[in-house]
C-alpha cells in the first residue's frame, strides 16, 4: 500500500435527514475540483481509494490512497469526472456521507461530513459508529 496523499477530518453531522442517493458517497463541487487535480498529472491511477483502519483514540479513521485497479469489492463513486472507490470494509461506514475539500490558511484537507457517526475525538482525526 502506497503512502496516505492527504489529510481527512471526520465530523459527525446532527439533526440532519439522510436522503436517498444513488451513490454511497457524493462529493462537493470543491472535492470533485481537488480530486481531479491530483490525478491530472499521474496517469497510471484511475482514481482515489477510501479505506477505514482501526487507528487514532477513539477507533476508526478514513484513509486516502491513489489506486491503479478497481478490486471486485469496491464501490465506484462517478461525479463529474472525480472517480472515487470505497473499500468494502468502509463501504457502510460512508452511506449517506459527503466528501468536501477544505482549503484554510493553516491547513487543506478532505472533510467526510459523516450523518452516521456517534463520536470523535478532539482532533477530529478518529469516530466511532
Amino acid at each position: 500500500m502506497s503512502a496516505s496523499i492527504a489529510r481527512a477530518t471526520v465530523r459527525a453531522v446532527s439533526r440532519r435527514k439522510i436522503l436517498p442517493t444513488r451513490a454511497a458517497l457524493t462529493l462537493t463541487p470543491s472535492a470533485v475540483n481537488k480530486v481531479r487535480q491530483l490525478l491530472q498529472n499521474k496517469p497510471e491511477y484511475i482514481g482515489l481509494k477510501v479505506g477505514v483502519r482501526t487507528r487514532g483514540c477513539n477507533g476508526l479513521t478514513y484513509t486516502l490512497d491513489y489506486t491503479k485497479e478497481k478490486d471486485k469489492s469496491d464501490e465506484e463513486v462517478l461525479q463529474d469526472g472525480a472517480r472515487v472507490f470505497i473499500e468494502k470494509k468502509a463501504q457502510l461506514t460512508l452511506l449517506g456521507t459527503e466528501m468536501d475539500f477544505v482549503e484554510t490558511k493553516l491547513s487543506s484537507e478532505f472533510v467526510f461530513n459523516n450523518p452516521n457517526i456517534k463520536g470523535t475525538c478532539g482532533c477530529g482525526e478518529s469516530f466511532n459508529m
